[in-house]
């Protein structure tokens, strides 16, 4: 939708600009940003500033926009374009933007209660689309561990750094707020302090990861300050901050050099969440290692439930080569040596099914995961479900 609501609904852009500035102190709009943690306040104002441009035909943004002059024939018509023009996620985020403005406009007096209530009684944009990105692949994440130690460089120790802390789910924006002081070798552990919603956690790194950071800070030095710097043309280290753009280009840089598909930093939190609940691990646990304000958003990064559809299309495909082979008469595989049993090994007294808790279980191959180690896959007799517990199996 190319059109702005202005042009949709015959509005007057200039009814809604400001007349005059407005101190900060008193802008709703200004007021609510600030509000937020720093990582949400850039994608808030972006949101303010579509929704500005789209009442007023592109002639204001969140900071000129007389956000106390809405009212609800202005804010349905903004749902209207919305709900066309982006997805559901990303429409009732910049509706919630629009929503918590129109807040502040009555908390500061601009706006009496009527008028708020009115505005703001816009329902939510339906539907659930698929989350963006991907999981890497145990496989995929050696390939660039790998790299790293291979390149045996200044970079090379910075990136295998970097890689060892993402991949224990940590944001970019995370990331770069880090400090030395941050990081405790003996209990393997980071203090995350500028975390979303301004929450601290603390997260832990693998045995690998520990020394990958420490190999870092023998070419950063332990003065304190950033835990992570980039670096110039040169390959010389600038003693500043590292941003976010600097995060993903590295890993951009890596992947490229390492043979591995696109993929951004968000997917390696994104794996790292799937990894653990595809092990059984606790969802709450999960949640509150991956920074989350509530389980039900850890949930969305489950993989479990398509990995359930995928083995109801199974049962179809065994169903569909029992039909081909039998319609052909194909003689059933005899074995060689019938009296011959095979020795399999045991499956541990004390595994039970994540899902249904049962113990009987039948081995179901293997599985390479974000520690880089071989595991064995087994699926439950009594459910079907398929699960992969942290058992090393030797190569």
């Amino acid at each position: 939708m190319n059109q702005s609501a202005a042009a949709n609904f015959n509005f007057n852009p200039d009814s809604l600009a400001l007349t005059e500035p407005v101190p900060l102190i008193l802008h709703p709009a200004e007021v609510y940003i600030n509000s937020l943690g720093e990582g949400s306040r850039r994608t808030m104002r972006e949101a303010l500033n579509a929704i500005a441009r789209l009442l007023t035909d592109d002639s204001c943004d969140a900071s000129t926009l007389d956000w106390s002059k809405l009212r609800y024939q202005h804010t349905a018509a903004v749902r209207s374009v919305l709900m066309g023009k982006y997805s559901p996620a990303m429409a009732n985020k910049m509706l919630c933007a629009l929503r918590r403005t129109l807040k502040e406009a009555w908390r500061l007096g601009l706006m009496s209660i009527e008028e708020y209530g009115r505005a703001t009684d816009i329902g939510s944009v339906r539907g659930k689309s698929l989350l963006k990105g991907r999981a890497l692949s145990g496989s995929e994440i050696s390939k660039l561990w790998n790299d790293c130690i291979k390149d045996n460089s200044n970079l090379g120790y910075r990136d295998a750094a970097l890689l060892a802390v993402l991949i224990v789910g940590l944001r970019r924006s995370e990331v770069t707020h880090l400090d030395v002081s941050d990081f405790k070798p003996r209990s393997r552990s980071l203090t995350v302090r500028e975390a979303k919603g301004n929450k601290e956690r603390i997260v832990y790194l693998t045995q690998a990861g520990v020394r990958a950071v420490q190999s870092w800070l023998k070419v950063r030095n332990l003065e304190p300050g950033p835990l992570f710097y980039p670096f110039n043309k040169a390959q010389q280290v600038i003693p500043r901050r590292m941003s976010e753009q600097g995060i993903f280009r590295a890993l951009e840089r890596r992947g490229e050099r390492a043979g591995v598909e696109h993929f951004t930093p968000h997917d390696l939190r994104r794996t790292f969440i799937g990894d653990l609940l595809d092990l059984g691990a606790d969802i709450v646990t999960v949640s509150k290692l991956a920074g989350h304000a509530s389980p039900s958003t850890t949930s969305k990064y489950d993989r479990r439930p398509e990995e359930a559809k995928k083995r109801a299309i199974d049962l179809l495909n065994v169903s569909l080569s029992t039909t081909s082979s039998s319609s052909q008469g194909a003689p059933p595989k005899q074995s060689k040596h019938p009296k011959q049993t095979q020795r399999v090994q045991a499956i541990p007294s004390n595994l039970k099914c994540p899902s249904c808790k049962s113990k009987e279980l039948q081995k179901n191959g293997f599985q390479v995961l974000a520690d880089g180690n071989k595991h064995q896959r087994f699926r439950c007799k009594n459910c079907g479900y398929v699960f992969t517990p942290l058992l090393s199996v030797p190569n």
